[in-house]
């Protein structure tokens, strides 16, 4: 391969976005990864601790219930949020009555502060004047009511349902693609006797399967570094049983325990990293072996 000749040019005009990325972005993760295997309060000079820091993490049980409940959100909102959109979204571009309304309405929820979203939620879980228990206890299922926040049971599945139906965002991604496919297609696999499902089965999924990939890549991310609804709603609780790694360091940051904070970031940096690339690999491959056989 022949340098390209315009080489210096070329390297002038990405110089000054290199040094951005550099500045804000490789120094900053050299800095948490360095001042993770240090002991810091943030006002003497750190006192390096090797790998002790990570070896407190490993035995430390909330921390492994955390990185547990981290891969539960990045597989809830990768999976099940990203089922939930991309099924509307196919619903919303056969543009049935009132698309237009029910397509904003989805959206709706993402220009809303996520505080005030998780205030309503609380007090729709609340244990005794929350409506999910009431309306339960009108048609009858008094047993089925909860404290839904204040129990272990209930408490991580209670936060999770909520961030997973709120799908607007990566509905219009989806919705985007699904637009953009030639009504052609759909006309002539109806001529064919394609039924509805068969036609998204078999031309819409295809067709938008890089989208998917990209949404659930997204939504997984948003998944491992997730923090705002569970320090909002239970601070971790019940018995930690809703803890989340962004949680852990923030609390640590707040006792000036900068050492194992940065080695929570530093994990949190490298799981977030394998579980999008192994995401990318798993379906970018299986993309690949679809357009092989097609």
């Amino acid at each position: 391969m022949t340098l390209h000749k315009n080489w210096k040019g070329i390297a002038l005009f990405l110089l000054p976005a290199l040094l951005l990325y550099a500045a804000f972005f490789i120094y900053p993760l050299g800095f948490v990864f360095s001042l993770s295997f240090t002991e810091w309060n943030g006002i003497s000079p750190p006192q390096f601790r090797g790998i002790q820091n990570y070896i407190d993490l490993a035995m430390d049980a909330t921390f492994r219930l955390s990185v547990r409940n981290n891969f539960i959100w990045a597989l809830s909102l990768g999976f099940l949020q990203i089922f939930l959109a991309a099924l509307v979204a196919m619903i919303l571009t056969r543009r049935p009555a009132g698309w237009r309304v029910l397509r904003t309405v989805y959206f709706l929820p993402n220009v809303i502060s996520q505080v005030a979203i998780a205030m309503l939620w609380m007090a729709i879980y609340n244990a005794e004047h929350g409506v999910l228990n009431q309306i339960l206890a009108s048609i009858g299922l008094e047993q089925w009511t909860h404290n839904w926040l204040g129990e272990i049971e209930t408490a991580l599945p209670a936060v999770i349902a909520q961030q997973v139906l709120y799908i607007g965002y990566f509905m219009i991604i989806v919705l985007a693609g699904t637009m953009a496919i030639p009504t052609s297609f759909y006309e002539a696999a109806e001529i064919d006797g394609a039924n509805v499902w068969q036609q998204e089965i078999h031309i819409t999924l295809p067709m938008v399967r890089g989208i998917l990939i990209t949404a659930m890549t997204l939504a997984m991310a948003y998944g491992m570094r997730h923090f705002e609804a569970t320090f909002l709603m239970t601070a971790g609780g019940p018995a930690n049983s809703t803890s989340v790694m962004g949680l852990m360091l923030y609390n640590k940051m707040g006792h000036l325990d900068y050492g194992h904070a940065t080695a929570v970031g530093a994990v949190l940096i490298i799981l977030g990293g394998v579980v999008i690339v192994s995401i990318r690999a798993l379906l970018g491959q299986r993309q690949a072996a679809a357009e092989v056989r097609q």
